[in-house]
């Protein structure tokens, strides 16, 4: 039987946030219609942030509104900052919500201006006032840091517990700047997966020196199978230096496909898609040029 990789697309947010000009609701709505189209079944469609600090957000809402109303069997879920955005998303009908706390104390400060102690005690008054939503922790920075570097796998496994101490039990490990290798990565999966067996992993590599592939087969071959990428690699973290570039969902969905793992993407429909949203929203298409016969 083939081994079944979830691929979650997660441009909607991590894509569009970079792009300065607005895209307009119609325009990402058809965007993730054709998304879902293409048989991707897990999708960021939005971050409920405030729109003062990322404008490109400002219509989050309106986008899960319709999403939630047009597909309500698709896995389906946004990124939350705080508190206020866990009851936007409660109140909007959402049942699975991402928040990102940075391994690093440095870049948790640059990116959501919080120390561990206040990101760990927002965390803890999400899970009490909304325990019925289900919260992923993006641990970003686990693969290293553009300010603290590289951790140890002891400070990782320390700060894993402490998000499990507060109920956390589904973990997405980033790799925020794209400084991953395979080796580091096989280590640092195996290591969390030893010690908190009744866990989800998820991984999410970016692309920045060409090694968010072999980084995400790397992750696959130690047992995660929820890999988080972008349509044409678009997007990268605004606050980490030198973050640019996701990896790309139709070069991962091609490269698992053609090693016999089961995704349910059509490649071919992907493309044009990929295609489709460069030529429409970021500018002349370039890269990821994968040619099916």
């Amino acid at each position: 039987m083939k081994k079944t990789v979830n691929i979650h697309e997660v441009g909607p947010r991590d894509g569009f946030q970079n792009l300065k000009e607005y895209i307009p609701l119609e325009e990402k709505i058809e965007i993730i219609d054709r998304i879902i189209a293409t048989g991707i079944k897990h999708i960021q469609i939005t971050s409920l942030v405030s729109p003062k600090a990322i404008p490109q957000m400002k219509d989050a809402r309106e986008v899960a509104e319709q999403c939630l109303k047009k597909y309500p069997d698709i896995d389906l879920y946004v990124l939350i900052p705080n508190l206020y955005g866990a009851k936007s998303a409660y109140e909007i009908g959402i049942k699975k919500v991402s928040n990102v706390i940075s391994l690093s104390q440095s870049h948790n400060k640059a990116n959501i201006n919080r120390t561990h102690e206040e990101s760990l005690d927002e965390l803890k008054k999400i899970k009490e006032n909304y325990p019925s939503l289900e919260v992923i922790v993006d641990v970003a920075t686990t693969f290293g840091c553009p300010f603290e570097g590289k951790f140890s796998i002891d400070q990782i496994l320390n700060f894993i517990k402490r998000l499990y101490q507060l109920g956390i039990r589904t973990f997405n490990l980033c790799d925020t700047v794209g400084v991953a290798n395979p080796d580091q990565t096989k280590d640092i999966i195996k290591a969390v997966k030893e010690v908190f067996v009744d866990c989800n992993f998820q991984a999410h590599f970016h692309d920045t020196r060409n090694n968010g592939i072999v980084n995400s087969i790397a992750a696959i071959e130690c047992g995660i199978y929820d890999i988080q990428t972008t349509l044409g690699g678009l997007g990268g973290c605004p606050f980490a230096p030198g973050a640019s570039g996701n990896t790309a969902t139709e070069d991962l969905a091609y490269l698992l496909n053609d090693m016999g793992y089961s995704t349910g993407i059509d490649i071919k429909e992907l493309i044009v898609l990929s295609k489709y949203q460069y030529s429409k929203i970021a500018g002349n298409y370039s890269g990821h040029q994968l040619y099916i016969k």
